[in-house]
């Protein structure tokens, strides 16, 4: 069964899954978990969300926070429904695959491909939208349990620290919201990078290292950073 899988694709196309998953996995440790992002978007936008925190629990009226809350949930609601016509579509065209090795077979530089061949490619797109799904789901509870943060924040006539401890708490929910988001839209990158590997996995190891490149430059080397970043 292993060596039908291994010579299911070519070395070729086995180098271009391994560089995809390892950039994604590893792009994602960096610019999440390392050191580092703590320098980048992540980083900058998670002290703004303490800043925010720090107002919140001082303000008398909490409507604000409610509406913007809202508006964060209703995009993160966007994209978990537009997920879901995109997995329909993608498990529409797997009943359509005669069709498709057709397609390939006359794009430039495509190679020859099977229908098997097809199916994997097919289920690697199915399954990183479905990842995105999970991530863009669980972005929204979390953003639900953001609002029940806000409905139950104490007065602002408590202690100081009872406060400052209640903003941390509501910053840290906050990122974890945005992080699960965050991973979602850039399943959303790396499944356009997929899309290549119909065509050659020259064209997929390419396109691979475009994404990867352009999310380094958006998280750590953007305009947008440099506005958000006030230690600079």
């Amino acid at each position: 069964m292993l060596q039908r899988v291994l010579a299911l694709f070519s070395v070729a196309d086995w180098l271009a899954l391994g560089l995809f998953l390892s950039g994604w996995i590893g792009y994602t440790y960096y610019a999440d978990r390392a050191a580092r992002s703590a320098r980048g978007l992540r980083g900058v936008t998670h002290r703004h969300r303490e800043a925010w925190g720090r107002q919140m629990v001082f303000r008398e009226n909490r409507i604000v926070d409610a509406a913007l809350t809202g508006n964060l949930m209703n995009s993160v609601s966007f994209y978990a429904n537009t997920t879901i016509y995109i997995i329909a579509g993608l498990m529409a065209v797997a009943g359509t695959l005669d069709r498709l090795v057709s397609f390939t077979e006359d794009l430039p530089f495509a190679r020859v491909t099977t229908r098997e061949i097809l199916e994997a490619k097919l289920f690697l797109l199915i399954a990183i939208f479905v990842f995105a799904y999970f991530k863009f789901t669980w972005s929204l509870r979390q953003f639900n349990f953001l609002s029940i943060l806000i409905g139950g924040a104490p007065a602002r006539e408590e202690p100081e620290p009872v406060l400052q401890a209640y903003a941390e708490r509501f910053a840290v929910v906050n990122t974890l919201a945005g992080d699960e988001f965050n991973r979602g839209i850039r399943a959303y990158y790396f499944g356009f990078a997929a899309l290549a590997w119909f065509a050659h996995p020259a064209l997929f190891m390419a396109l691979t290292v475009t994404i990867l490149l352009v999310l380094y430059r958006r998280d750590f080397h953007s305009k947008t950073l440099r506005a958000l970043d006030t230690s600079r």
